[in-house]
């Protein structure tokens, strides 16, 4: 198996100066906040981040691929990076905090491209969550002081806690009723939303979240996470990894009854 300290301790280093970028920037007056053609927000903390992951990868890994949210595709090759430099910009541009910046390695296989390391910062809260292929997953302030992480064991819908982030996508897509279904099935359900609700399936608060529509960047460092913690992260339609433009996450007990209602 592959060694990913190396590319592990990098991930934190990017976190590191991306969170300075951000948090420099955090209910700042006079952000500066624009509209992108699929209507959603990016703000200058956006750009700037993603800027800076960038340059830095370009140095300290100048053959990997990179693809950001913000700035696309650029390279080619087995490694590539993933970048999502704030996830949550609704929340970061209202002052909410609950953002994050998401940051992978994913890695071309026999079984096609894999998250190998991941790194969920979330500065406004004071967390972070790491994770990298066969080394676990953990939470902490640094990879020295972490607390080593694990899914529930919690094996019925009845006394599960769901975690989503809204109503409206599952409706566009025409499967509100199987999800309200779903939430009448479970013990408990909150819209924690985005990189949340995953990290805390990791942890083992929360045992099944999913959402319908996502981006590889959405899903790539929140994958690795999940998986090294124990749990399942795989499309709606089962198929395994951040592959399907939506996502169901669990800890693996319950996963095939998730997917049984949304898939």
């Amino acid at each position: 198996m592959a060694d990913y300290h190396d590319d592990l301790r990098l991930a934190h280093v990017l976190a590191d100066s991306a969170d300075a970028t951000t948090m420099e920037r955090f209910k700042a007056l006079d952000l500066k906040v624009e509209t992108k053609p699929d209507m959603t927000p990016v703000s200058e903390a956006d750009k700037a981040a993603e800027e800076l992951i960038r340059s830095q990868l370009q140095r300290a890994r100048p053959r990997d691929a990179v693809l950001g949210e913000e700035f696309g595709s650029e390279g080619s090759g087995p490694r590539r990076w993933i970048v999502d430099p704030i996830d949550g910009t609704k929340n970061y541009v209202r002052g909410v905090p609950v953002w994050a910046t998401l940051i992978a390695l994913m890695e071309r296989g026999e079984g096609g491209d894999r998250p190998v390391v991941g790194v969920v910062s979330a500065p406004a809260l004071g967390r972070r969550w790491w994770a990298a292929e066969g080394l676990g997953a953990y939470t902490g302030r640094s990879l020295s002081s972490a607390t080593r992480l694990r899914v529930s064991q919690v094996g019925k819908l009845a006394d599960a806690s769901f975690a989503y982030s809204s109503l409206s996508g599952w409706e566009e897509r025409g499967r509100l009723n199987a999800f309200l279904d779903l939430t009448r099935a479970c013990w408990r359900t909150r819209a924690y939303g985005d990189f949340w609700s995953y990290m805390m399936v990791a942890e083992g608060a929360v045992d099944i979240c999913a959402e319908p529509e996502l981006s590889l960047w959405d899903m790539a460092a929140c994958a690795i996470v999940v998986q090294e913690a124990g749990g399942s992260f795989t499309g709606l339609d089962g198929r395994p990894g951040p592959h399907s433009g939506n996502a169901a996450a669990s800890n693996g007990l319950l996963h095939e009854e998730l997917l049984s209602y949304l898939g």
